[in-house]
């Protein structure tokens, strides 16, 4: 063995041994720089989205507090000519399937005569809507008043107390009834994603005139891409919807 080589070995094998610890070292600094890339990506995101659902709610209790007190005198007066042209509940309580299955009641004015509900079954055989949902352009069971407040959505209006309470959103998929999710596909589902709305896609932009098919891919691509000022624009738009009436029946 030659002398300079026994003099060599140890600086040799310190040398290597120093490169495995160096290089266990950036493997573990690697690894918790992922990690730590991985939690502030989800916890970011996680931030990003339930500020954005506070806001929508603030601006839900708001907005809703401040209609229902601003429309007093017009709820009074809708109430008034409900009654005086067919006597009875002046509201309407129906239980309505909200986000993911979540059963809760809703509320409108009434524009119906009183046991519409029973006849219904008998005019099955006239729905006009083509699918799920059931819709007449000239319902025997819709009163004159019930016509009116129809067209201009007054008798959506009580549903402002289902957006303070939280049940709904002002913007958001209109709530179906039970016996029609019963009929869902299983895609048609996905309309049940999102906190129900009082005005979304399809309502400003044909309303009944949208058969079923067409209302749900409405909803999906509003759920795909909701956004708190894609919301103000949808209520801004519902303003000529409501004015003109174009589908409501």
């Amino acid at each position: 063995m030659e002398p300079n080589q026994e003099n060599r070995a140890p600086h040799t094998d310190f040398s290597q041994e120093l490169y495995r610890k160096y290089a266990r070292g950036g493997i573990r600094m690697a690894g918790l720089r992922a990690r730590s890339y991985f939690f502030f990506k989800k916890y970011s995101w996680i931030v990003v989205v339930e500020s954005t659902y506070f806001i929508k709610r603030l601006f839900d209790i708001l907005v809703s507090a401040i209609l229902m007190i601003a429309l007093a005198p017009l709820f009074l007066v809708t109430a008034l000519a409900i009654f005086v042209e067919n006597p009875g509940p002046i509201f309407y309580n129906q239980v309505r399937v909200g986000k993911w299955g979540r059963t809760f009641t809703m509320a409108k004015f009434r524009s119906m005569v009183v046991g519409a509900d029973k006849m219904k079954d008998e005019l099955l055989d006239q729905d006009e809507s083509g699918g799920v949902i059931f819709k007449m352009k000239h319902d025997p069971r819709v009163t004159r008043v019930g016509r009116i407040i129809r067209k201009l959505s007054i008798d959506e209006l009580p549903q402002l107390w289902n957006v303070f309470k939280g049940d709904m959103s002002l913007v958001g998929p209109r709530p179906p009834v039970p016996r029609e999710v019963a009929e869902y596909e299983y895609s048609d589902r996905r309309r049940l994603d999102a906190i129900p709305g009082i005005t979304c896609i399809w309502q400003v932009s044909g309303r009944s005139d949208i058969n079923f098919e067409g209302q749900v891919k409405l909803d999906v691509r509003y759920i795909e891409n909701q956004s708190f000022w894609g919301d103000i624009k949808l209520l801004f738009k519902t303003i000529p919807a409501v004015l003109f009436g174009k589908g409501a029946y």
